[in-house]
């Protein structure tokens, strides 16, 4: 599907960049009785094949970066930086240019959530999602988690949609009017793709400027000077709550959850493990709050709900040592909170594609922990000038290698962790293969 056919009539939609979110918008379009045509920079982008099955004949352009003549919009998918060179032609020529979340939002017919933030994002909105069907609502959840956004508005209209947006998809969006808008923290990450730390945070903090209420950590002031025009707001923190708000408290040496003074459920009693999972728990009651939800609902949820895979998962015990993939920890506040939410002394296991981050925190967080640190990828020399002075750091080949190593250097009792501060697209496809491919090779030790 490499040629390039052009209408002589009315402008088109152009769609740049294929994939997943590309694919959805060819969906959405077609649906719609849109005319459109795609562009993707290479030859043979993932979805080209279904495409075609979508949209027979349609007009495509592969590995140009030229922008067509008769375009009436950019809809671009997320992946796609914010200097690509047909963006700077589009803007030159004063076209719109916005993401699919952005189209969404003016189709939807129900009310939405957006939840976002650097970590914590997919699990929040998936315990928004539980919560809303265990009160009794119907829900749809996606976003930048599993279903895209413009899928969702194939299926019957349900009572609430759950999204969960990224930096990348909140910067091109020029309205989000949220029911509730959710950001959980911000911390520098992707500063591969925007161009610095400052615009990173704004991409982020945009998610409070339409919405109706908001979730709000007070850890951050500068969130919740973002949400200052919104009425409605309640903040969760990981320090005691004020009246009406999220928090935890303790009580005959015992953690609890609690909103205000009142004391909503143990926090040995959640299902997920970890500080960073209360606070996940706490800005997702305060999210269900916000929505009407009930109480007992949301508690039942939060006391089942396991946690989403490569996500401080289990994976085994041997040799008396247990072996934790947080494969997903794919920046270092992520890593950094792993790294806390564990007793005991840990080997690390890090190591990939930093983009562009700095992992000076690292050493912070493993002083007095670390046993170990196993480094694997691009850059693994990086991480290792951050660290080496908290205690021994070894360098792996690949995930079998250093799985390897690391069972050798833990001792009884210890954590090996994977948290590797990094994405994993210089080595794996996903965080989610990188996370399979630590399964199998702590599955493949002897003990």
């Amino acid at each position: 599907m490499s040629a390039v056919k052009q209408s002589a009539s009315a402008a088109k939609d152009l769609v740049l960049g294929l994939g997943a979110t590309g694919l959805s918008i060819a969906r959405y379009l077609r649906r719609n009785d849109c005319d459109a045509m795609f562009l993707d920079s290479r030859d043979e982008p993932p979805g080209i094949d279904e495409l075609g099955d979508i949209w027979p004949d349609a007009d495509v352009i592969l590995g140009d970066l030229k922008l067509p003549a008769k375009v009436a919009r950019v809809i671009v998918s997320p992946g796609i930086p914010d200097d690509n060179e047909l963006l700077n032609q589009a803007r030159k020529k004063k076209l719109e240019v916005i993401s699919d979340v952005e189209v969404f939002a003016r189709e939807a017919k129900a009310p939405f959530v957006a939840v976002t933030g650097s970590n914590g994002k997919s699990t929040v909105t998936t315990l928004l999602y539980h919560m809303c069907r265990a009160d009794g609502r119907t829900a749809l959840a996606g976003g930048n988690l599993g279903e895209p956004a413009l899928d969702l508005l194939d299926a019957d209209k349900p009572d609430i949609y759950v999204l969960e947006l990224s930096s990348f998809q909140l910067q091109r969006t020029e309205k989000l009017p949220a029911e509730v808008a959710v950001l959980l923290n911000v911390s520098p990450d992707h500063l591969d793709w925007h161009a610095d730390e400052d615009e990173y945070r704004r991409s982020k903090y945009r998610v409070y400027r339409e919405a109706r209420a908001a979730v709000v950590n007070r850890a951050d002031a500068s969130a919740a000077e973002h949400a200052k025009n919104i009425e409605n707001v309640i903040t969760f923190g990981l320090d005691e709550p004020a009246d009406g708000h999220y928090g935890l408290r303790r009580d005959e040496d015992e953690l609890y959850l609690a909103r205000g003074d009142t004391l909503l459920i143990a926090a040995a009693d959640l299902a997920m493990v970890g500080l960073h999972n209360q606070a996940n728990s706490l800005a997702a009651l305060a999210a269900g709050e916000l929505l009407g939800l009930q109480m007992p609902a949301m508690l039942q949820v939060v006391s089942e709900f396991p946690g989403l895979p490569h996500r401080m998962q289990f994976v085994a015990r041997k040799g008396a040592v247990d072996y934790i993939n947080d494969s997903k920890a794919t920046n270092v506040a992520a890593a950094v909170a792993s790294i806390q939410s564990i007793d005991g002394s840990v080997v690390l296991l890090a190591g990939g594609d930093g983009k562009g981050g700095d992992f000076s925190e690292l050493a912070a967080a493993l002083e007095g922990k670390l046993r170990a640190a196993v480094l694997i990828g691009k850059d693994a020399e990086a991480i290792a000038d951050a660290i080496d002075t908290v205690m021994p750091v070894y360098f792996a080949g690949g995930m079998d290698d250093a799985v390897c190593q690391a069972a050798a250097y833990a001792e009884s009792d210890d954590t090996v962790l994977l948290a590797p501060a990094c994405a994993s697209l210089d080595q794996y496809d996903n965080y989610g293969a990188r996370g399979d491919a630590f399964g199998a090779a702590v599955g493949a030790l002897s003990r």
